[in-house]
């Protein structure tokens, strides 16, 4: 899988979200593995945004192979689980991930 195609996912995922309730989120995803790349997800006055850049004032940044992201958003890996296990990993803010977490699961229910 490309990067293009991760981030077209990514960007997918982002319509579809439910952002209700957060008032400002930033998130780095940083794809490791053949397919590398970085991004952010930003949530900001009622907006959602995903682009291919490094997000300086990110409040965390989360690394992970381009498999196992798409797996993440299509609900098919537990995100508790791959941090425990190691194949997601973050640096910064825990709660900010966990509320990452929770804008993909409320993606991928119904």
């Amino acid at each position: 899988m490309t990067f293009e195609t991760i981030l077209e996912k990514a960007r997918e995922m982002a319509r579809k979200a439910d952002i209700s309730g957060i008032d400002f989120l930033a998130v780095q995803i940083n794809i490791e593995g053949g397919e590398s790349g970085v991004f952010y997800v930003e949530v900001k006055d009622g907006r959602i945004s995903v682009e291919p850049y490094e997000y300086y004032d990110r409040q965390c940044r989360i690394a992970i192979s381009g498999d196992d992201f798409d797996r993440l958003i299509r609900g098919t890996l537990d995100p508790g689980k791959a941090y425990d296990e190691g194949t997601l990993r973050v640096d910064g803010d825990l709660d900010k991930a966990l509320k990452f977490s929770e804008l993909i699961q409320s993606n991928t229910e119904g």
